[in-house]
């Protein structure tokens, strides 16, 4: 049986079969691995020669550990944004990690701002990072998805990195997910757990009362029932950069906590986050923007922020509701540094 070799000239593929390949990954089980259909492995044989080395028995497919790992670096280079041809001339050539260990050097990708193509997530027009989180997330490959969100973070900063590459990946997520029969959970709670990392790695420790301008630290709480926190974490290391003082009290904050805690703190704002209509409750955010403290005379109150679409329909009057992280960071931060004018009588 013949093949087409990297040159792309017809050669000779021995049959027999060798301890690796009697133990190797079949073809269906190395698809589930990297995410991608048994077909489409197959075309990636005839058209970029990128297949196992040998078959046994001249016909069953196995894949041995080199085979894979050139795969896996062919997955992450197209993942990058290099076109598939590329992608498998670069696995080929550059040395991957067999299992002598080594690693794939990733060539510089073409620079295309936006992308349409999405793999199996339908993601629309979205900036190219999404387009390779998404196949990495899908494929459950952890350390491209580290990676990937590291560098979106080190390249655009945290607020555009968050609004326009973890948001639209999420989101896809989450539709395909909601569309395809609870299939996909396992891929949204790899991604959310690496966005909350990757998150955290650039939140700066909290910055003491004392040391910061202005009247008070920002609350950041999601209301009762709500376990959505990864945008109350961006959020939070927005503001820690710009050497805010925060209080993050995260998912699911009962009220009489709530209340205690701002009754304590004295913050300028308070955050309250519902990712669910379900959640939302117009009348805690108006018992909380109701809070009081200081002497007779010259009480203050915290601004209450509404975050989260599940206060969408919610009047809310007289509540903060951005809607982009920047917009977020640059009310609180105007707000955080200039004395707030007394509660009207």
């Amino acid at each position: 049986m013949s093949a087409i070799t990297a040159d792309g000239e017809p050669g000779a593929r021995p049959t027999a079969a060798s301890p690796d390949t009697a133990t190797g990954l079949t073809t269906g089980a190395l698809a589930r691995r990297l995410g991608v259909s048994p077909t489409t492995l197959r075309s990636w044989d005839r058209r970029y020669g990128i297949g196992p080395a040998v078959r046994a028995d001249g016909r069953h497919r196995r894949w041995t550990p080199g085979d894979v790992a050139v795969l896996e670096a062919m997955c992450r280079l197209t993942s990058a944004g290099l076109p598939p041809a590329e992608a498998a001339r670069a696995a080929k050539e550059s040395g991957f990690p067999g299992p002598g260990g080594g690693a794939v050097a990733t060539p510089e990708p073409a620079t295309h701002p936006r992308s349409r193509a999405a793999g199996t997530l339908p993601l629309g027009d979205v900036r190219q990072e999404c387009r390779g989180l998404a196949r990495a997330a899908v494929r459950l490959d952890a350390p491209a998805v580290e990676e990937q969100l590291t560098t979106a973070v080190e390249t655009h900063g945290l607020a555009v990195a968050w609004q326009e590459v973890m948001v639209p990946t999420l989101h896809a997520v989450g539709r395909k997910w909601a569309s395809s029969g609870d299939r996909y959970i396992e891929v949204e709670h790899l991604l959310s757990w690496h966005m909350s990392t990757a998150l955290r790695r650039c939140t700066r420790p909290p910055v003491r009362q004392g040391d910061a301008l202005g009247p008070g630290p920002v609350v950041l709480a999601c209301v009762p029932g709500e376990q959505h926190t990864l945008a109350l974490e961006a959020l939070n290391a927005g503001l820690g950069a710009l050497g805010l003082p925060t209080r993050m009290f995260g998912a699911a904050v009962p009220v009489e906590a709530l209340t205690a805690a701002v009754d304590r703190l004295g913050p300028a704002a308070v955050v309250l986050w519902a990712q669910a209509r379900s959640t939302a409750s117009l009348p805690l955010a108006r018992h909380i923007a109701g809070a009081q403290w200081g002497v007779k005379g010259a009480r203050r109150r915290p601004v209450v922020m509404l975050g989260g679409p599940g206060w969408l329909g919610h009047p809310g009057h007289g509540m903060l509701r951005p809607t982009l992280l920047q917009d977020a960071l640059d009310t609180l931060s105007a707000l955080c540094t200039t004395a707030p004018p007394p509660p009207p009588a």
